[in-house]
């Protein structure tokens, strides 16, 4: 790239952080129904359906995948535009999970529109639960939500430590290691949820039918 482009990434790079800010506040409701979800498959379910009052409002969820989209495109721009110059472990650190995480919400958000309007299937904790529980496919749904989990807490741990790197690089390097290591905690719950290890969990045949059980 010229000179002509090095104004536009700081302006690139602060639209790709606030409209992170409105993406948390929907990944923090996701985060909780999960959390909400460890004491039962009904819980779960009680809590999402609470929680789609405000999120399946036709306003609200075109805004929120439009950002989705945003934040996933401007994050892949980014990511090319700077690997020329990516130095260090936090650098790729951050590159490697950015890019995690757009692959993981294009597929999670295209899975679930996919599953509400082809599928004509309520895509609340039996849609996701489902891929584990029909072999061979939990070998490729629990990495990937392990890592789509992880990706975020870390890449939001990258995010703080580039925060504190100049000021106070000792608090900044502890936060990155705090997310990650709440990130794999979470993680592995939420696999463990889905799995069937953490409680009991029933899986209709019509959702299973998907994957040809």
């Amino acid at each position: 790239m010229g000179t002509d482009d090095q104004p536009a990434r700081p302006v690139l790079r602060g639209l790709h952080r606030a409209s992170a800010l409105f993406v948390a506040l929907f990944v923090l409701l996701h985060m909780t129904n999960h959390l909400a979800g460890l004491r039962g498959q009904d819980t779960h379910i009680a809590f999402m359906a609470e929680a789609r009052q405000f999120y399946r409002q036709p306003f609200v969820e075109v805004v929120l995948v439009c950002l989705i989209l945003w934040q996933v495109g401007s994050g892949l721009v980014m990511l090319v535009r700077g690997w020329a110059g990516r130095k260090g472990a936090v650098a790729w650190l951050q590159a490697a999970t950015g890019a995690y995480l757009a692959f993981f919400l294009v597929n999670h958000v295209g899975a679930v529109i996919a599953g509400r309007t082809v599928l004509s299937l309520d895509t609340d904790f039996r849609f996701a639960a489902a891929g584990f529980l029909a072999p061979p496919w939990h070998w490729f749904f629990a990495p990937y939500y392990f890592l789509g989990v992880l990706a975020l807490f870390v890449h939001v741990g990258c995010a703080a430590y580039w925060g504190f790197l100049a000021s106070r690089p000792v608090l900044g390097a502890t936060l990155l290691g705090g997310f990650a290591g709440v990130g794999a905690l979470f993680a592995t719950l939420i696999v463990l949820a889905l799995s069937g290890v953490l409680y009991p969990v029933a899986i209709p045949s019509h959702y299973l039918a998907t994957y040809g059980q």
